[in-house]
């Protein structure tokens, strides 16, 4: 590698708003998070997934295929 092109990296402390901090390396320094995985919906399990069954049944009704109605 060459000499004086790379930015030096130290050591940083990351701190999130939750209050979690953990200790890494970085060329920035100190950062501040505002969501980390321990505050995370999708790491901490209280992910709320939505159900699109619904919609598509709906979709199908509304836009769908229409039978034709018997003819008396």
């Amino acid at each position: 590698m060459r000499a004086g092109i790379h930015p030096e990296y130290k050591k940083a402390v990351v701190t999130c708003v939750c209050g979690n901090t953990f200790e890494t390396r970085s060329t920035i320094g100190d950062l501040r998070l505002e969501i980390c995985s321990s505050c995370h919906p999708f790491f901490t399990g209280k992910q709320k997934l939505v159900d699109s069954a619904g919609r598509v049944e709906r979709y199908n009704k509304k836009y769908g295929k229409k039978t034709e109605a018997p003819t008396a």
